[in-house]
């Protein structure tokens, strides 16, 4: 397990299984060392203001954080390749008065930070939609920059051996 799903444990989090696209696109697509995320839904139906509470629209986009990072997870098959987020797309079906998007999305902003430390701070956007797919609460995109997998076995090497050299 990774360091990060180590880490969501820690949060009393995990991972769900990672779900398919519903359309003709990719769940992820590399493009040199970003990883642009395709958009997911949340699981959480209704309008944030009217039908979703700010706080249950606040674990929405948490919880739809938690199925981006899974699907990223059996993209490039592991978490700890994530060297930074660069920058989260935030949408929030809202009722016609609301306007605390922000609120809503630092559900999903605050876990980046729990997880990756300073490496999860990113450039953010939080906008209110009349409607969102299948009538969701909140939807979010991403784009994060990796380590090659070479890297990311020589960083685990190092670790290993610096480990062995402590338990001496």
């Amino acid at each position: 397990m990774s360091r990060v799903e180590d880490r969501l444990g820690e949060l009393g989090l995990a991972l769900p299984p990672p779900k398919t696209p519903v359309a003709n696109y990719l769940g992820t697509k590399p493009s040199g060392d970003l990883l642009f995320v395709s958009g997911r839904v949340s699981q959480q139906r209704g309008e944030v203001g009217s039908d979703v509470s700010l706080a249950a629209a606040a674990r929405a986009a948490r919880d739809t954080l938690l199925d981006l990072l899974a699907i990223i997870k059996a993209d490039i098959g592991d978490l700890d390749r994530v060297v930074s987020i660069e920058r989260m797309q935030g949408f929030v079906r809202s009722a016609a008065t609301f306007t605390e998007q922000p609120k809503v999305i630092d559900g999903a902003s605050d876990l980046l930070v729990a997880v990756f430390g300073e490496s999860g701070r990113h450039a953010r956007t939080a906008t209110g939609a009349a409607q969102l797919p299948f009538g969701a609460a909140v939807q979010l995109d991403l784009v994060v920059r990796l380590r090659s997998a070479e890297d990311t076995e020589d960083t685990e090497d190092t670790e290993e051996a610096e480990e062995a050299e402590d338990a001496e």
